[in-house]
């Protein structure tokens, strides 16, 4: 896979880079900041692009900025969000586009180098991938939506897991239930939220966000959110 990287700390880029190449990948640039992203990805046709959320000059919201622009300008372009803490200011209109093939991840998560690789794999194959913390901070925000409030604690905690990416299986195996048992909960669960179901899974979690982003309180703390 062709991937461009826009990080500012040389230690953390270098290490993706060997990283990344290790497993394969091939690097088409490696930017310390987000001059020149634009003219970069127009001329090296990367197939994912990885780029921390605070870069030079201010070290604020340059990288998720741009990430933003990037999702308007290449739609169809696979974009991982790397972050030292949740920015929510733009994460959300980030997380709720309409696009899909989307990562955000806070940097410790990185240093687990196979569940980085498959994060990475999932999103350029189409996949939404998202921190659990960013999951569980959208979840704690005040509701807005009385939708949520119709939710029992089990459809939120299956909720919380589908917005991470999860498959049935993996929710299923995570709150010890059959797999027809997680299915009825995302059924009804949908329907609460007014969702139409679709087989698309990444299509569901970017709709199910927008509704998560006026979230109530989190799921009980039963092992639900990693």
């Amino acid at each position: 896979m062709r991937i461009l990287i826009c990080e500012d700390s040389t230690l953390l880029r270098e290490g993706l880079v060997r990283v990344l190449e290790d497993a394969g990948h091939v690097v088409v640039a490696s930017l310390a900041d987000a001059r020149g992203l634009v003219e970069t990805v127009a001329e090296t046709a990367p197939e994912l692009c990885i780029l921390d959320v605070r870069l030079p000059p201010t070290f604020t919201d340059e990288g998720i900025r741009a990430a933003l622009d990037l999702r308007t300008q290449h739609p169809a372009l696979p974009v991982l969000v790397l972050s030292q803490y949740v920015e929510e200011r733009y994460a959300s209109d980030l997380i709720t586009g309409q696009n899909a093939a989307l990562g955000y991840l806070l940097k410790d998560r990185v240093a687990d180098v196979r569940d980085f690789l498959e994060s990475v794999d999932r999103i350029a194959a189409g996949a939404t991938v998202l921190d659990p913390e960013v999951v569980a901070q959208l979840l704690t925000r005040r509701s807005r939506d009385d939708r949520m409030a119709r939710l029992t604690d089990r459809e939120r905690s299956v909720l919380a897991l589908i917005a991470e990416g999860k498959s049935n299986h993996a929710i299923a195996a995570t709150l010890f239930v059959s797999e027809a048992s997680v299915e009825k909960h995302i059924t009804s669960l949908f329907q609460k939220l007014g969702l139409e179901q679709d087989e698309h899974g990444n299509r569901r979690v970017l709709a199910a966000l927008v509704h998560l982003e006026h979230g109530q309180s989190p799921p009980p703390s039963n092992g639900t959110v990693r």
